[in-house]
C-alpha cells in the first residue's frame, strides 16, 4: 500500500506551473553551459513522444541551456537540478491541464553521473517527507512504478496530491541513465492515479532515455 503523506504544495505541472504557481517561457535557445560544448548537448524528446492526450495534441518548447525558471522551488527535482549546471531542458504544452518537462544533464564522467542519477532518485523518493512538514493542507501519496530496463537503467513514479478544499493532481516522473547522461521527465495534470497515463509514460522514459545520444 502506497503510503499517506502530507505535501507542502500542488505538484502537478498543470498549464506548465511548477511549484511556485508561475509557468516557464518558451523562449529562444540559450548558449550551452560552462564547460560543455553544443555538440555535447543531450538529445530531447518531441512533442509525438509524450503520452497521447485526448482532444488536444502537445507542443513543444525549444531546448534550453540551464536551470527551468521553476526548479528550484520543486520540492522533488530543486536540490539535484535546481542549480542548472551543465544541462537543458524542454517544457511541453496541451491546450487543456496537462504539461510536461524534461530536464537533462550531462555529466563530467559516468561515476558523476551515477551520483546525480541517485540523488534524483533519492529526493524523489524522499520529496514527500519535506512535503509532510511544509504544509498540513494537501495530503499526497506516491507510488513506485518499478524499474525500467533500458541502457543503465530508468525508474518510474507517480504523486497524488489532494488539498483539504478539494484540489486534486497527479504527476509522473521518472529519471533515467545512459552513460555521462542523466535525464528528467515530468508530466503532470488534475486528477488521480486513475487518470495517469503509467504504461505510455514508460514509453515516453524508454524514449527519453534512448535520444540521450
Amino acid at each position: 500500500m502506497p503510503k499517506r503523506i502530507r505535501a507542502a504544495t500542488l505538484t502537478t505541472l498543470t498549464g506548465l506551473t511548477a511549484l511556485t504557481g508561475t509557468g516557464p517561457a518558451f523562449g529562444a535557445v540559450l548558449s550551452p553551459p560552462a564547460g560543455v560544448a553544443a555538440s555535447q548537448r543531450p538529445g530531447f524528446l518531441s512533442a509525438a513522444d509524450l503520452p497521447a492526450r485526448p482532444r488536444s495534441s502537445w507542443r513543444a518548447g525549444k531546448v534550453t541551456a540551464g536551470a527551468s525558471p521553476d526548479v528550484e522551488t520543486d520540492r522533488c527535482l530543486g536540490m539535484a537540478l535546481g542549480d542548472g549546471s551543465n544541462s537543458w531542458y524542454r517544457d511541453f504544452r496541451t491546450d487543456l491541464d496537462t504539461s510536461a518537462r524534461q530536464v537533462s544533464v550531462q555529466a563530467p564522467s559516468v561515476s558523476a553521473a551515477k551520483g546525480r542519477y541517485s540523488r534524483i532518485t533519492h529526493d524523489i523518493k524522499s520529496c514527500a517527507g519535506r512535503i509532510e512538514q511544509a504544509d498540513p493542507e494537501v495530503e499526497a501519496t506516491l507510488k513506485d512504478y518499478g524499474q525500467i530496463d533500458i541502457e543503465e537503467g530508468a525508474h518510474v513514479y507517480g504523486l497524488h496530491t489532494e488539498t483539504s478544499w478539494g484540489a486534486t493532481d497527479i504527476r509522473l516522473l521518472s529519471v533515467g541513465r545512459d552513460g555521462t547522461r542523466v535525464t528528467v521527465v515530468d508530466w503532470g495534470q488534475m486528477g488521480g492515479f486513475g487518470d495517469a497515463p503509467v504504461k505510455a509514460f514508460k514509453k515516453t522514459t524508454v524514449t527519453a532515455v534512448a535520444k540521450l545520444r
